[in-house]
């Protein structure tokens, strides 16, 4: 990055310069990161252990716990350090490695769950193309391709960050480094970034909403046609979950996005809640709406022969 010679580092403050509540933001943010990450990890455990659960929907749902696990990880525990040594400052090179590897995430997170409803649309629109059009090769590849493509555009858009001059400001007034607050910083150099950002939004932005809500139209169009209520139940049923997490996602996301960049306090606010408090809630909303994870998750806590009922199974199928 190009930035002028009497600024050598960033000044995080995302909250007040007062410290007399820095514990309580402190046990706040890792009771939020402590428990993502252990339901998380329980729902990745229980989908890889339980047979039956080596579907396409379970696994997206075990790679969205995956990303969901980074999401926080990129972030929370970096401010926890913050908040117990009282150090604020970050290097340039540890400011822009993190907003890698949190463009890297989101992007994930935004095609995933553009996946996710595609796989919805396929089960009940297409169901007798479903395991031909979601086989498992074809799942292999499409989280493989999830993985790539997130991190090649991460590198492009970082790239292009890195010729931003930054003499307006060192002080970013957020708890991570991101591209919002970077540009706050900035006087010259962000015309590149500004093109780079609006070529990606198609494909990795704009694209996947898009996908996401023309499958829920066809979706809800095919359930408003069944004349049984327990089919019509049934179908609702296994989209809800994943339509909550898509209105939250990018409701408070774009919220961050369009936000006018003197609301400093409401982007802090929106902020915390689609990358550290979201990522906790999905699999909760996924296990307490899908009985089969449910089910699931039960038979792991009592411990009750969970692994030679899934050998079983599979020998068995």
């Amino acid at each position: 990055m190009k930035n002028a010679t009497f600024l050598k580092y960033f000044y995080i403050l995302p909250f007040s310069g007062e410290t007399i509540y820095n514990s309580l933001i402190f046990y706040f943010f890792f009771l939020i990161y402590l428990v993502g990450v252990l339901v998380n990890s329980c729902v990745i455990t229980v989908i890889c252990l339980e047979v039956q659960l080596h579907k396409p929907m379970y696994v997206f749902i075990c790679n969205l716990s995956i990303v969901d696990i980074f999401y926080t990880s990129v972030t929370v525990p970096k401010l926890l350090h913050r908040l117990l040594s009282g150090i604020h400052f970050v290097s340039f090179s540890q400011c822009y490695a993190q907003l890698y590897f949190f463009l890297a995430v989101t992007t994930a997170e935004d095609i995933l769950l553009f996946i996710m409803a595609y796989d919805r649309y396929v089960a009940i629109c297409l169901p007798l193309h479903y395991h031909q059009i979601l086989s498992r090769r074809n799942c292999l590849m499409v989280t493989f391709g999830i993985w790539v493509a997130t991190f090649l555009n991460s590198l492009m858009l970082v790239t292009s960050a890195l010729y931003m001059t930054s003499c307006h400001s060192n002080v970013i007034h957020q708890f991570f480094c991101d591209a919002k607050s970077l540009t706050k910083t900035t006087c010259t150099g962000t015309f590149m970034f500004f093109v780079i950002v609006g070529i990606e939004m198609m494909p990795f932005a704009i694209g996947p909403v898009m996908g996401t809500v023309i499958s829920y139209i066809n979706i809800f169009s095919v359930i408003f046609k069944i004349k049984s209520r327990e089919r019509q139940k049934k179908a609702f049923s296994t989209c809800s979950s994943h339509v909550t997490i898509v209105s939250l996602y990018y409701g408070t996301a774009l919220i961050v996005y369009l936000m006018p960049f003197y609301s400093d306090v409401l982007d802090l606010i929106f902020s915390i809640i689609y990358t550290s408090i979201i990522p906790m809630i999905n699999p909760i909303i996924y296990s307490l709406q899908n009985s089969n994870v449910q089910s699931a998750i039960l038979r792991l806590m009592k411990g009750k022969g969970f692994i030679e009922k899934s050998k079983q199974r599979q020998k068995n199928p």
